[in-house]
């Protein structure tokens, strides 16, 4: 069993607890809210790596500083809880994404939102469903709405994970976030979209799966 799939089964097993804490949060300087449910999500991660694979390096939203030398070895992107705000607020639309490099070359990635019983990992085929709704992220500003191509049925669900697992599985045409998120947020989903064969862009350019230096956000598009 790889780091991976025994994350998944770690959350899955201290679920109860992890919703236990979703009400214990405090905010951040940027206005977003950190609970103890994400915080415990990282702690199960970090002694799952410590007993299975203590040479690996972490990258999470809430530790983001990586080694000078983090091109070498093998790195694992986390967002231990993606749309806290959901979360905290007692909405089950809420993820987990993990994404596993190493030396610079993308290994493994699984998205997955506890509550829902949804999963997509990377190497899944994706569904051929029609439809016509467009997942956006809800970083988009009024204005921005405003100016929306027309033609399609807008959603804003306020989870990357969740959005991406829904165009993975065919329930979305197009998931897109035209503001920028960090490499947490869509690192695994991009390259599970790619190897699925979707149609993916960050920046506005076809991306071929190179680790996105986490110091940035950026700009991305899937679509079927």
């Amino acid at each position: 069993m790889n780091i991976l799939d025994s994350i998944y089964e770690e959350v899955l097993k201290h679920l109860p607890q992890i919703l236990s804490l979703r009400n214990q949060r405090v905010q951040k300087d940027d206005g977003s809210f950190v609970t103890e449910g994400d915080l415990l999500v990282q702690r199960l991660v970090m002694d799952l790596i410590q007993q299975q694979e203590p040479g690996l390096v972490l990258l999470s939203e809430e530790m983001p500083l990586l080694p000078a030398d983090w091109l070498t070895g093998r790195i694992l992107v986390v967002d231990p809880i993606d749309g806290t705000e959901n979360f905290t607020s007692g909405l089950p639309e809420w993820g987990v994404a993990l994404c596993l490099y190493e030396n610079g070359e993308h290994l493994d990635s699984l998205l997955f939102c506890p509550e829902m019983g949804l999963k997509v990992r990377h190497g899944d085929r994706s569904a051929i469903e029609y439809s016509r709704i467009a997942g956006i992220s809800s970083s988009l500003t009024r204005e921005d709405l405003l100016r929306l191509e027309p033609g399609y049925e807008y959603r804003i669900m306020g989870c990357c994970v969740y959005n991406m697992i829904n165009v993975l599985r065919g329930a979305y045409a197009t998931f897109e976030n035209p503001k920028g998120a960090w490499i947490w947020d869509i690192l695994g989903a991009l390259n599970i979209a790619r190897k699925a064969g979707l149609n993916v862009t960050v920046n506005e350019q076809p991306y071929e799966g190179r680790f996105l230096e986490p110091n940035r956000k950026y700009r991305f598009k899937i679509s079927r």
